[in-house]
């Protein structure tokens, strides 16, 4: 069943990602190479925990951490530990939730270790993209499959595989609510947005091949041919005319900033080849 939320509901929901944007601030500040994932997990519960809040992955369904921290192939689930070291070109997308005052908050952004190859910076700005193109759809009297088709079309535009897999949804008390938001479908299909629904927008977008498996651990998802995987998730209200965007990149972003790299993973004065290609 689909809740459409009250204001006063929106308004616990827009603190909690708001959390989740600083706290995904917080971990970027120390992603680099020979840091842990595991110390990136430490980081965000001790810094959630401060902020009045609880993690909301940690023992959902049995997850046994704060993010879910997904690494190159890694696709998302990946489980922190302190045997999984960063190292300079990687990929990380960090997934992060928050629980507080009976809400929940959930997010996801894909940083670069280091400075990255053109290929890995291209597919996290085209996910980056499709996710901004799916939001563009979020207003309400369309249907979830106009999210979806502007997600797809984006991304396989430019030779890219679409989890299947995985969705997309609602959020609220719940972690996940109705409606799921799958990353493909076709437009006009799909239960019609109401003003007042809150949902998260995730691509969950593969280098090469749409295929995922399941690793014995239970949670992580990599791709099969070995490809990098990048993910991004808004929470967003369903509104007339243009969603309301309730996470804040911005946040993460200036943090970047600050240790003299854009969202790209760009040094300051490093080329941006992927910009000359797209001149060309």
């Amino acid at each position: 069943m689909i809740h459409v939320k009250t204001e006063e509901e929106i308004a616990l929901l827009r603190e909690n990602n708001l959390l989740v944007s600083r706290t995904l601030a917080e971990v970027g500040k120390h992603i680099a190479p020979g840091v842990t994932t595991k110390r990136l997990d430490e980081i965000a519960e001790d810094f959630i925990r401060s902020h009045g809040a609880v993690p909301a992955f940690l023992g959902y369904q049995g997850f046994p951490a704060s993010l879910c921290i997904a690494v190159n192939e890694e696709v998302v689930h990946g489980i922190p530990s302190d045997k999984k070291v960063l190292r300079e070109g990687d990929i990380v997308s960090v997934d992060c939730g928050t629980l507080w005052k009976g809400f929940v908050g959930d997010s996801a952004y894909t940083f670069a270790v280091g400075g990255v190859s053109p290929e890995a910076r291209m597919l996290m700005q085209v996910t980056r993209e499709a996710l901004d193109k799916g939001t563009e759809q979020a207003i309400a009297g369309n249907r979830v499959g106009d999210i979806s088709a502007a997600v797809q079309t984006h991304a396989e535009s430019h030779g890219y595989g679409v989890v299947r897999e995985l969705t997309g949804h609602g959020v609220g008390r719940h972690m996940h609510e109705d409606p799921e938001v799958p990353n493909y479908g076709a437009r006009g299909r799909g239960p019609l947005l109401k003003e007042g629904m809150v949902i998260c927008i995730e691509p969950m977008i593969n280098m090469g091949s749409k295929a995922v498996r399941f690793l014995s651990d239970g949670w992580t998802v990599v791709t099969r041919d070995g490809k990098p995987a990048a993910h991004y998730e808004y929470a967003v209200v369903v509104r007339p005319g243009r969603a309301e965007v309730m996470t804040d990149f911005s946040i993460i972003e200036e943090e970047l900033k600050k240790g003299g790299r854009d969202r790209k993973g760009l040094r300051v004065g490093e080329p941006d080849w992927e910009a000359e290609q797209r001149k060309d």
